[in-house]
């Protein structure tokens, strides 16, 4: 039992409520062990057993799988625009290292990146975002700073997409800068499994599809 609890690092989760069930479960795990030592096997199990009861149900809530890496929280930025599947492909691999956390690009903020707006509001974009299974939580991004968004998660990972234009070791000076030590991991290549793996491509192909017809 000792062992299930040093495993589970408590502090990244904010709310106070799972600290107090996990240091019941310490306290619980403590008095097994007194009683055991005075020979109070009876009490010492029924301690011991209301300790595994307590982390089985915290774990349960926060959803840890406390033998993985699962617990990590990983913090994806971007506009997903038109989604399809070079997203979700994007996203199922930003879950396999651990909790998707994703900030949702501003209309504005899009605008300047891509030089265009984009096609579905940003309202839109994130009630699309939290619909996928691989994602956590979503949320917008901010608006003027977009390391306050990495802030509001504390992440443990920073995930990248292949052609998300960034100079990493100017971000990682400044997440060090904010106090943000996250590792930063890029998928090293978009899936080009479908004819149409980003949004660009899409609308390419809508625009050539009816745009001439209608004219």
């Amino acid at each position: 039992m000792c062992e299930r609890l040093s495993k589970i690092n408590i502090e990244k989760y904010e709310n106070a409520k799972y600290s107090k069930v996990f240091e019941l479960a310490k306290q619980y795990t403590e008095d097994a062990k007194y009683y055991l030592d005075k020979g109070d096997i009876d009490t010492a199990v029924v301690d011991i057993g209301y300790a595994e009861g307590l982390l089985d149900a915290l774990l349960l809530i926060l959803d840890i799988d406390e033998n993985s890496d699962i617990a990590k929280k990983v913090f994806v930025g971007g506009t997903f625009d038109i989604l399809h599947p070079g997203h979700i492909e994007f996203l199922r691999e930003a879950s396999r290292l651990g909790k998707v956390y994703v900030s949702v690009a501003r209309d504005e903020n899009s605008e300047k990146i891509k030089k265009r707006k984009p096609i579905n509001d940003e309202n839109q974009r994130l009630e699309v975002i939290k619909g996928i299974k691989y994602v956590h939580d979503a949320f917008l991004g901010d608006q003027n700073d977009f390391i306050k968004s990495v802030e509001r998660v504390k992440p443990d990972i920073i995930f990248l997409g292949p052609d998300q234009h960034l100079d990493e070791a100017k971000f990682k000076q400044e997440l060090e800068k904010r106090g943000i030590n996250a590792e930063i991991v890029r998928m090293k290549e978009r899936v080009q499994k479908w004819k149409h793996s980003s949004t660009t491509s899409i609308i390419n192909e809508i625009t050539s599809r009816y745009c001439k017809n209608s004219s």
